[in-house]
């Protein structure tokens, strides 16, 4: 019988740094698409403001705390300071002092700039007053900007006026109108009601039961914020029914989402109904159901998704989330996005920290034996930006 011990390929090489250089070099050059993304404050804001702003709380810190000592603000620290001529690491007193010689604008056109995003792909339906629209973040020269409309706005946008027979009607036209130059739509379920819905498409009687009951409460000083599950499984099946690429805030939020009920594994029912509808389903960022949501993107055709958002916030821990989100679903299926909203320092660290923890998490399988150079580039190129122009027909980046 043989002593000698099998091989196992690929295991005890040397790591090659010129292998590391090749990928984040590659990486670096990637005119990123952020498929998911809102836009930088139009106007300047306290330090209190910014505190609240970098953390996904509503409420402020405790007394004697700040938010910013967290992965974030350290992040904020390391990355962005250097870029408005700050010290890294510098004191989140002096980064802020630096930081306030800048005007909204300036922010934003250095910061998003940086980021080498070659497209935008902008949510406007949170507080659109506070951030640039479309148009405005286009002035800024930091790049291609689309719209990507959030289903809930538009019939919230309805209601006045409305009756209970005619508010699917209304919204149907609306949404009609909103989308002629979007190229996606959003639902936030997640945080109206939770995953765990009826799947069906409601029937017409359902909607015009739930939408009297709405626009009663409505009328009685109630206010216009649509959680009737009834009325976003209408807002679910419109969306389909376009035919355009629809993102599914999933998982990780603020304090109004009950994180329990936003795993994407709960959408199970609704994603085979709507299986060869010709609509895609985006899951955004996913944490810290992002596994899940990558089984889903293998064992369904039409379900992609990202770990956007909890990069930002897991700052020196994202490279473990980024590698995660390389384990189980197809490379075709996994998209980069920022979900940045408001300080455009939130914009550069998506960037930023995604392309970190790709050129470590492929640099690593490189090494490993496993993958090739060319092959880590390639998906590099598919995750970063090829995937986004072929899921929302864009051409170009």
């Amino acid at each position: 019988m043989s002593t000698d011990r099998p091989r196992i390929p690929g295991l005890g090489q040397s790591p090659d740094e010129g292998v590391s250089a090749t990928i984040t070099d590659a990486l670096a050059g990637i005119a990123l698409v952020d498929h998911h993304v809102h836009g930088p404050l139009r106007t300047a804001i306290t330090r209190d403001e910014f505190e609240v702003l970098i953390t996904e709380s509503n409420e402020p810190a405790p007394a004697a705390t700040v938010h910013s000592d967290s992965q974030v603000g350290f992040a904020i620290r390391a990355l962005c300071a250097p870029l408005l001529g700050i010290p890294a690491h510098a004191p989140m007193d002096d980064y802020w002092d630096g930081r306030s010689r800048h005007t909204p604008n300036e922010l934003t056109r250095i910061l998003m700039g940086a980021t080498h995003t070659g497209h935008w792909l902008l949510e406007t339906g949170y507080k659109g007053d506070a951030i640039l629209d479309p148009t405005a973040l286009t002035a800024q020269g930091v790049g291609r900007v689309s719209e990507v409309v959030r289903l809930e706005s538009v019939l919230e946008s309805v209601a006045k006026g409305a009756n209970a027979s005619d508010l699917a009607s209304r919204f149907t036209s609306e949404l009609a109108s909103r989308t002629r130059e979007a190229v996606g739509l959003k639902s936030i379920v997640a945080y109206r009601y939770g995953f765990d819905f009826d799947p069906a498409r409601p029937t017409e009687a359902e909607v015009t039961a739930a939408a009297g009951a709405w626009l009663r409460s409505i009328t009685a000083g109630g206010e216009v914020k649509v959680t009737d599950p009834t009325l976003l499984r209408m807002l679910l099946w419109a969306g389909v029914d376009t035919g355009l690429p629809l993102q599914l805030h999933t998982g990780y939020g603020d304090s109004d989402v009950e994180l329990h009920r936003c795993d994407p594994l709960l959408l199970t029912r609704w994603l085979r109904l709507i299986q060869g509808s010709g609509t895609n389903v985006l899951l955004l960022h996913c944490y810290p159901y992002h596994r899940n949501a990558g089984y889903l993107a293998q064992v369904f055709p039409h379900v992609y998704f990202d770990v956007g958002l909890a990069i930002n916030y897991t700052g020196a821990a994202s490279d473990l989330i980024v590698r995660e989100s390389l384990e189980l679903a197809p490379f075709s299926k996994v998209l980069y996005s920022s979900d940045a909203w408001g300080p455009p320092e939130l914009h550069y660290l998506g960037a930023t920290l995604w392309r970190r923890g790709m050129a470590r998490a492929l640099t690593s399988f490189v090494n490993d034996g496993l993958w090739s150079v060319d092959d880590a580039i390639r998906v590099a190129t598919m995750t970063g930006r090829d995937n986004a122009l072929r899921v929302y027909r864009i051409e170009g980046a």
